[in-house]
């Protein structure tokens, strides 16, 4: 039990190191090749951030573990609102872009309705890893779309012909380096998932708990650390202007991305309580979340919601235990 633990803690901390390394090369590669910086954000990092999730879930999905694989997904967008989210409210409070409330949320809100719908008879086929995929595809077209118009919103507003905070950064590696540190940044996920996804068996056998409530807890909170991290270094600095968007397209990005490829690659039994509890209680979530961006006179989420938020998900661990 306690090296199982000693072990799923190293495969967390590689997770958490690899993802980091894996995002700072694939962006420094992203420059090398000249991609513009607004591409690198939408598509390499927004890779990057889930790949600890994908890693995991796939893992879990090869090693027959079909709660881990789903749980993980479902749990981590659990925490990212009712943990991530509110505890940087708390340190900090958050503003709400109008983008999140007419864009960002509304997408969320449908690609979970459809992820209740697959998952509701307990299997995730193929044919529905397929629909999830052409649908990243789609979505990914839309907010690059939006990237643009919002930066020639930016330099026609200015006045100039690039303003300084849309001039491309320059890479942080040179190529080689970065090809390394890519190839030791996936190394390192897929032996940490390996780590986190058999240990959280073993541990979940050994205290007599459900793989569900594992994935739920243990497995999608350590796969939520980087966001967490980003997040609460972000609002000690009061920095919270990308919070909502950043949760929001990390929440999408799970269920597209990391379920998507995991049930294209190996379809998925899903646990009945999963299917019809987590699923619509990861949807009471983004909807309470939405009560808390609408109201227009604020336009924030107050320390106060980050508070009430924190007690709801200890309330939704305690239920589930």
């Amino acid at each position: 039990m306690i090296l199982s633990l000693l072990l799923l803690v190293i495969g967390l901390a590689l997770l958490f190191a690899s993802g980091k390394y894996l995002v700072d090369s694939s962006v420094a590669l992203a420059r090398i090749l000249r991609i513009p910086t607004m591409i690198v954000g939408l598509t390499v990092v927004a890779f990057g951030t889930s790949a600890p999730e994908l890693l995991v879930s796939l893992q879990a999905a090869f090693s027959g573990l079909p709660e881990i694989a789903m749980g993980n997904v479902v749990g981590s967008n659990l925490s990212n609102i009712l943990l991530v989210l509110a505890i940087t409210a708390v340190i900090y409070p958050i503003p709400v872009p109008a983008s999140s409330v007419r864009h960002d949320w509304p997408v969320l809100m449908a690609v979970s309705l459809i992820l209740f719908g697959f998952a509701f008879d307990g299997h995730l086929s193929r044919t529905e890893g397929l629909v999830f995929v052409l649908l990243l595809a789609a979505y990914l077209v839309f907010v690059v779309r939006m990237g643009r118009r919002n930066m020639r919103l930016a330099v026609s507003n200015a006045g100039e012909n690039e303003p300084s905070s849309h001039r491309e950064a320059e890479p942080s590696m040179k190529a080689w380096t970065a090809v390394l540190v890519l190839l030791v940044s996936v190394a390192g996920l897929a032996v940490g998932a390996n780590l986190l996804v058999k240990h959280a068996a073993l541990i979940a056998e050994s205290l007599g708990v459900s793989q569900r409530v594992i994935s739920l807890t243990m497995v999608a909170v350590g796969t939520s650390i980087p966001e967490l991290t980003t997040s609460v270094i972000a609002a000690l600095k009061k920095e919270t202007d990308l919070s909502v968007g950043n949760i929001l397209g990390s929440n999408i990005m799970n269920i597209l991305a990391v379920l998507g490829f995991t049930v294209l690659v190996a379809p998925v039994d899903v646990d009945r309580a999963i299917a019809r509890v987590d699923v619509p209680a990861m949807m009471g979530a983004s909807f309470l979340l939405l009560l808390m961006m609408v109201p227009a006179a604020r336009s924030r989420i107050t320390r106060w919601e980050g508070i009430f938020m924190i007690l709801i998900y200890l309330l939704y661990i305690y239920l589930i235990l």
